[in-house]
């Protein structure tokens, strides 16, 4: 699991998290609603990460916005066994999230909890749950088990039941083009926004499509500041990536719509 030990977009609402949770206000639903690929999930580590690391060596600096890769709850989470946050997301050789995942949830929101200390069940991507998926978290957020908040990342556009939203406190998170930039340029080298192939950058739509990109065209030794898109669908099909690569394989669609635009 990759996490950006820094933060670098989203600070007004992380620190507005802080505070309510300082104040002993932090709602017990969350719902982070915004664009794929914007952040989310990194805000939510970074929260999270605040919360667990107070009392640990290596506590997060909130004056910086970074997370101390020596930290233990930081480790913890990474290696996905942290025991007091559960985090669903969708398996790679799944369509959607599975029940048997929230029935796992549940049997960890039931379970007390260790040190007495705050459980957290974060989704990924509320999207990928199915209606069966999406009817069993339902109930779990109409019976919240004490001590345990849920933070539900919601890419703006996918399936939601609208009763599982109305349930939760919603945020709505996005990115201004500087902050985009600062990030591409934060992430993979000084000035590499300005550099790259106009005839694709004003399709950028988010940070991690981007880097994505740029490190695949990177990785097959392509010039991100040169290439077009017919150059890069003629490269996707003569290696069979839309088969073989999940980032090409997901936005597949998305680079033959550009092709004929």
């Amino acid at each position: 699991m990759e996490i950006n030990n820094k933060l670098i977009a989203h600070t007004d609402l992380f620190n507005q998290l802080i505070l309510l949770y300082r104040n002993n206000k932090l709602p017990n639903k969350i719902l982070l609603n915004g664009n794929k690929g914007i952040g989310k999930f990194i805000l939510v580590n970074h929260f999270l990460n605040y919360i667990f690391s107070k009392n640990e060596e290596f506590k997060y600096d909130l004056k910086n916005f970074i997370i101390n890769n020596n930290n233990r709850s930081f480790q913890l989470f990474k290696k996905k066994i942290h025991p007091n946050i559960f985090l669903i997301k969708k398996n790679n050789d799944k369509k959607y999230i599975d029940i048997s995942q929230i029935r796992d949830m549940i049997s960890f929101q039931n379970r007390s909890s260790f040190n007495s200390n705050l459980k957290f069940v974060i989704i990924d991507n509320l999207g990928d749950l199915n209606l069966n998926s999406s009817n069993a978290l339902l109930k779990s957020l109409e019976e919240p088990s004490n001590n345990v908040f849920y933070i539900l990342n919601y890419n703006t556009g996918s399936f939601l039941l609208d009763t599982i939203r109305s349930r939760c406190i919603e945020f709505k998170l996005s990115l201004n083009k500087t902050i985009h930039k600062i990030i591409i340029n934060e992430n993979l080298g000084e000035d590499v926004y300005e550099n790259i192939s106009k005839d694709l950058l004003n399709y950028y739509n988010d940070p991690y499509f981007t880097i994505s990109l740029i490190n695949y065209l990177n990785e097959n030794s392509l010039d991100y500041s040169k290439i077009t898109i017919e150059n890069l669908i003629h490269l996707i099909i003569s290696k069979g990536d839309y088969n073989k690569n999940k980032f090409i394989n997901d936005n597949i669609s998305f680079f033959i719509e550009l092709f004929f635009y």
